[in-house]
């Protein structure tokens, strides 16, 4: 049996995590290649929670998931599956099977099969085991518990057409007759896998290549069952700098913490498409851009390695074109992802104001929340030690000199910019020199945003008012 080609008809992907903890990062790159792939081709996104294993799945873990996806930016079509809850389905298909002889009843015992791999172990043979079973005449059959086993061809090869790995080739007599209903009834995960993508009419399995041995067995049950294969696609794993698996020694892992770290999620979903796939030399682009480029021919055979500063870089360029208003809500997600403070309908409106001199060359949310810290901070302004530097006897009398000439100027960058100069070439310097007393003034820092972008952020009250402070502080 082989996989077909890529064929015309409408594309559906869909995304199956299992709710066993958070949404890992490798995990959002396969949802992201799948939404991708839908939604540039005007296809269907699905979402499919397996969780079949009730030992591990939990509510929170798939709230974690969902929440995951959410912020990522990920939308699907239709409701949300619940593999567990479609287990009759599962269970009819094995049956369907055994009636049309395509699986066999297996009364075969856990202790038997063990006893039979020790065997085969000390005589150094295979381990794989042929039920005697498979072929038992119906009468034989005892009047006790059984599993049932699909019928895998004992000869010749499973040929799977991978999209990004190529042509593989395994033969069959490598492959065992797989449990598909336990004995208590229940269906394995195998069966529910293929199941549930044909029922959800899935024409494109993407996913990460540990289940590329999956697929060869799983291909029997669509041949069996005479259902129309998918296309599949199954792509590396992700890797640390280092070269190695990715692991908590890498940082970061669930996409929750990339979101308490105050990376944006349209720098998110663009360097995660470039972790493993490309297009020319393309680095950064838009979800408009990566939905018409991306294509299963761009995936990579190599795993990818996380690069932080490459994460970093992106990021910086989302925020610096990102819509004002937009990075404010997501700015405000960030603060309650991370458990920090709100902003109070003061800062709000000052951060609406001022995010067009806060987002150039700001990597994360943390960055840009600095460089507004004029914004955020409340009066009397606290410099910090390198600022405080700024306001010795000297520098706080030039703010007393221009504080007045300030007062009397129009509120607009062109008059700022004049009365200053003027006021400086007055004074026989320059307005560098202007600058370190006016930023610790007006920010406490020494590292702001433009003199001139602070005073328009912050108006002509707030602003007269902490130069007199800094003035002042003299007396203090």
């Amino acid at each position: 049996m082989t996989s077909p080609s890529p064929s015309p008809q409408a594309v559906v992907t869909r995304f199956a995590p299992s709710p066993t903890g958070y949404l890992h990062i490798g995990g959002a790159r396969t949802a992201l290649f799948n939404w991708l792939y839908a939604r540039g081709r005007g296809g269907k996104f699905l979402l499919r929670i397996e969780d079949t294993d009730r030992a591990r799945s939990t509510p929170e873990a798939t709230a974690a998931i969902l929440k995951g996806l959410d912020w990522l930016g990920l939308d699907h079509d239709g409701e949300v599956i619940s593999q567990f809850e479609r287990a009759p389905r599962h269970a009819e298909v094995a049956h369907e099977l055994l009636a049309k002889g395509a699986a066999y009843k297996c009364f075969s015992t856990q202790e038997e099969i063990e006893t039979f791999r020790e065997a085969a172990r000390e005589a150094g043979s295979s381990t794989l085991f042929r039920s005697p079973w498979r072929d038992a005449d119906p009468a034989s059959h005892p009047d006790g518990p059984y599993v049932i086993r699909l019928r895998t061809p004992e000869e010749g090869e499973t040929v799977i057409e991978d999209q990004v790995q190529g042509t593989v080739r395994i033969r069959n007599d490598q492959l065992d007759d797989m449990i598909l209903l336990r004995s208590d009834g229940t269906p394995v995960y195998m069966l529910a896998v293929v199941v549930d993508d044909h029922d959800m009419g899935v024409t494109h399995v993407i996913r990460g290549d540990d289940h590329l041995n999956n697929a060869a067995r799983q291909m029997g049950i669509y041949t069996a069952m005479g259902w129309p294969l998918p296309v599949y696609a199954h792509i590396p794993l992700i890797h640390g700098p280092d070269g190695k698996k990715l692991s908590k020694r890498h940082g970061a892992l669930g996409v929750d913490e990339y979101q308490k770290l105050g990376y944006p999620a349209a720098g998110m979903r663009n360097y995660l498409a470039r972790l493993g796939w490309s297009h020319g030399d393309d680095e950064f682009f838009t979800d408009t851009q990566a939905q018409e480029w991306f294509d299963l021919s761009g995936i990579g055979k190599s795993p990818a390695r996380l690069d932080f500063k490459k994460l970093e870089n992106i990021c910086g360029q989302h925020i610096a074109v990102g819509d004002d208003a937009a990075l404010l809500h997501e700015i405000e997600a960030y603060l309650d992802a991370a458990g920090l403070p709100a902003f109070t309908e003061a800062q709000k409106s000052g951060m609406t104001r001022g995010m067009y001199c806060l987002k150039d060359r700001a990597k994360t949310f943390p960055e840009l929340l600095e460089k507004a810290h004029f914004i955020l901070t409340e009066t009397p302004i606290v410099p910090d030690e390198k600022a405080a530097k700024n306001l010795d006897p000297v520098s706080r009398g030039i703010l007393v000199s221009l504080t007045p000439q300030l007062q009397s100027a129009s509120w607009s960058r062109e008059e700022l910019e004049g009365v200053t100069a003027r006021f400086a070439e007055e004074q026989n310097t320059k307005f560098g020199k202007l600058a370190g007393p006016l930023r610790a003034a007006l920010a406490g820092r020494s590292v702001t945003p433009s003199v001139f972008d602070m005073m328009l952020v912050l108006g002509r009250e707030e602003t007269l008012l902490r130069l007199e402070q800094a003035a002042a502080s003299e007396a203090a």
